[in-house]
């Protein structure tokens, strides 16, 4: 994810359908600092979100990744996935989650893994499971309630 990868970030991050469980969509320049988040990511931790393309065209799907998260006083590493609404239901964000999780095990030698995930998004929490992350409990996270999926990878 780079800065060029604004226009694509910013309508998957201002679509009203992909951020139905977050407080509200990100403006533009919210995308652009998420960009820049994710830039910061990759120097200091060598992961973050990356970008998920179709391999056959390159078209834009969404993002997904690793990132560092404080849930409730402990930082943990976050399998989080997001995908433009008009493709989701087609199997891309299991598919990019997997290759995260493959990833922060077999390359970054981790041992766990969570989701923080609106306790209404059950579709994400399927992927969640799909991963081997299972419900672990309820925790506040950046002043909401969120259920923590977790699990040994």
């Amino acid at each position: 994810m780079t800065p060029e990868d604004l226009d694509d970030m910013a309508a998957l991050l201002g679509s009203p359908e992909v951020m139905r469980f977050y407080p509200r969509p990100k403006t533009r320049e919210e995308a652009s600092g998420w960009i820049g988040w994710n830039e910061r990511l990759y120097r200091e931790h060598g992961h973050g979100l990356w970008l998920i393309e179709l391999r056959d065209t390159g078209e834009f799907v969404g993002n997904c990744g690793l990132t560092p998260q404080n849930v409730e006083g402990t930082v943990h590493v976050e399998i989080g996935y997001l995908v433009r609404a008009e493709l989701q239901g087609h199997g891309y964000a299991t598919e990019a989650a997997a290759a995260c999780r493959d990833y922060a095990r077999d390359v970054l030698h981790l041992d766990r893994l969570i989701a923080i995930i609106h306790p209404g998004n059950v579709p994400s929490q399927r992927v969640a499971e799909k991963v081997g992350l299972r419900l672990e409990r309820l925790a506040t996270v950046h002043g909401l309630r969120r259920r923590i999926y977790a699990g040994s990878i």
